[in-house]
């Protein structure tokens, strides 16, 4: 036994902490060693790593003990989300190769870094891209108009650590991988900072909480924190995604009496009245009126709609969800990623009659306190996620299919467990 105990990956794959809650008081001390032991050892396990555009492969690597301020962590599950196949398409300025994606996900925590004191090893968390350090000094985290925390930006943006190395190695040739939005959760493993750790319930599921991670937060908080939508407003949500569906739950929770969806694929309108709108709009049936002019129309003044969403990323939809937007007080929240290099633009004469544009960064959550009171709100059942897992994977391997499943236009979250 402590001949195989001996060996760097043994020690810590057949004595996991997630094993360890299942053991005797007596050999509470046992995993106590075996617990210090895994901040000291690197770990092989299995990867997704992107060489290049859209070179995704199923490969071996070594992932590095954490250093100071950082969480190694044993990913449970993933949900796909489509910034990841934005960077493996070539879409992202800041995409690195080789990295292991992926960002949205849940896990739990197997070894801690020195100095780290809000984890321990065998707590559940789920990986935040947008870090909340808490520091007093940070006006971001301090500020309740901001989750911006710029604490890890600079090198989380070069993908490295905060110590500006990586924790990842090709095992085959000890090539070091960089890593993605400060997650990569593509792996079986992974090295986080310790500020992008959101602790959870333990009780929560993570292959259902790990939405929380990126898509549903967002469209949520767009929602909730960052357009404040009003009871009995009108709402237009360009883009039935799952984000796009996030943003119509939370507006129906909020109270808008007209919420409007709308898209160019129809079959996409159902479940969008299941979670609360009240109309649809096929704006590729529109023939020559533009949906600009529609929606105002069927607005509930005439005069526009209060508040509107993109999430699609598409520059175009952009300005039209702007000016679709209400005369004097219409604000329009933009919250798909556009490709490199693109702008967006509308008359200025948009702007000096009231209309507002804005944007949303996680939905304006701070990682660290927030998203473990929405996991909260899914287990007491007041907050329901279950209709956007529309497929299910298994194994890292899985993803690649979960990537075919995104690409098929009826997959709204993909979720993968290890």
């Amino acid at each position: 036994m402590f001949r195989l105990l001996a060996t760097r990956a043994a020690a810590a794959r057949h004595f996991s902490p997630a094993a360890a809650p299942s053991a005797t008081a007596a050999a509470a001390p046992v995993f106590a060693w075996l617990r210090a032991m895994s901040t000291a050892v690197p770990i092989d396990c299995k990867a997704l790593v992107a060489f290049g555009v859209n070179d995704l492969r199923e490969v071996d690597i070594v992932v590095a003990p954490p250093k100071a301020g950082e969480v190694r962590v044993k990913v449970v599950a993933n949900a796909l989300c489509h910034t990841d196949v934005y960077t493996l398409g070539g879409d992202d300025p800041e995409g690195l190769f080789p990295s292991i994606l992926g960002h949205e996900a849940g896990a739990i925590v197997e070894a801690i870094g020195e100095g780290v004191t809000s984890v321990k090893v065998g707590d559940h968390v789920v990986p935040g891209y947008t870090p909340q350090c808490k520091e007093p000094d940070c006006i971001f985290c301090m500020s309740e108009k901001s989750n911006l925390c710029p604490k890890i930006r600079a090198t989380q943006g070069a993908g490295v650590m905060p110590d500006g190395t990586s924790r990842f190695t090709l095992k085959e040739d000890g090539s070091p991988i960089f890593h993605f939005m400060g997650c990569s959760t593509f792996a079986e493993y992974t090295v986080l900072a310790e500020i992008s750790c959101a602790v959870i319930d333990k009780k929560a599921d993570l292959s259902k909480v790990c939405l929380f991670g990126c898509g549903v937060s967002t469209g949520m908080g767009a929602v909730w924190n960052n357009s404040k939508v009003e009871k009995d407003s009108s709402v237009a949500v360009f883009g039935l995604g799952a984000i796009g569906l996030a943003v119509i739950q939370a507006a129906k929770e909020s109270g808008a009496k007209q919420i409007i969806g709308v898209d160019i694929n129809s079959g996409k309108f159902d479940l969008a009245k299941q979670v609360g709108a009240t109309d649809c709009v096929n704006s590729a049936e529109l023939g020559d009126v533009a949906i600009t002019d529609h929606l105002i129309k069927m607005s509930q003044s005439g005069w526009g709609i209060d508040y509107t969403f993109e999430c699609t990323g598409n520059t175009k939809v952009m300005r039209e969800a702007l000016e679709s937007s209400h005369r004097g007080w219409g604000k329009c929240c933009c919250i798909g990623v556009a490709a490199a290099g693109h702008e967006i633009s509308t008359r200025p004469f948009n702007l000096i009659i009231g209309r507002e544009w804005i944007g949303t960064a996680f939905g304006g959550f701070k990682t660290r306190d927030d998203i473990p009171k929405l996991v909260n709100r899914q287990m007491d059942g007041s907050l329901n996620i279950d209709h956007y897992i529309t497929h299910e994977y298994k194994g890292v391997g899985g993803t690649i299919k979960a990537i075919e499943a995104l690409h098929s236009g009826d997959c709204l979250r993909a979720v993968v467990t290890y």
